[in-house]
């Protein structure tokens, strides 16, 4: 059964989904899209929890510019083309941005297969761990995004090179 702790971060609170297995399957926002099932989150325990602890440990850190990918045992769990976008979002580098057509150009797809693929976009349950953030419109504009675009514009903000911030 899984475990989840709703815990503070910079960006607001965050719901940390761990399985038995001790394997993290979710990173939900309080009004994501696609909310988790109470299946889903299982028992709520504390944020003090081996696990959530080591997540939390590196959200904060990569809120705070120190890390640039996460080092978590997860577990996605969706059917066939879910975990196909889902794994494509994995490699997209920290600091780049990719778009929807380009993530379904890259798996084989047609053109108009990038509705499709923002629909798998939108419900990644590791917001942030799997990077969802670095998925924007074909015109370079923000998208839709679980955690709200004011979220998202301060995470691709974060990762922006620090030589092309403008102070």
């Amino acid at each position: 059964m899984n475990r989840h702790a709703v815990v503070s971060t910079r960006i607001g609170e965050l719901a940390v989904v761990v399985s038995e297995e001790d394997v993290l399957v979710g990173v939900y926002f309080p009004h994501h899209w696609v909310q988790p099932t109470a299946e889903t989150l299982g028992e709520r325990v504390e944020a003090s929890d081996p696990l959530i602890a080591v997540v939390v440990e590196q959200l904060e850190e990569y809120f705070d510019g120190s890390r640039v990918s996460f080092d978590l045992p997860t577990r996605l769990e969706g059917d066939a083309f879910q975990r196909r976008v889902w794994s494509v979002l994995e490699e997209i580098p920290y600091g780049e941005t990719t778009t929807y057509g380009e993530i379904a150009a890259r798996l084989g797809e047609p053109v108009h297969a990038a509705q499709a693929v923002g629909k798998a976009v939108g419900q990644n349950p590791l917001s942030i761990v799997v990077p969802c953030h670095r998925v924007i419109g074909k015109n370079g504009s923000l998208t839709g995004y679980a955690g709200g675009l004011k979220r998202k514009q301060f995470l691709l903000d974060l990762e922006e090179p620090v030589g092309a911030r403008l102070f």
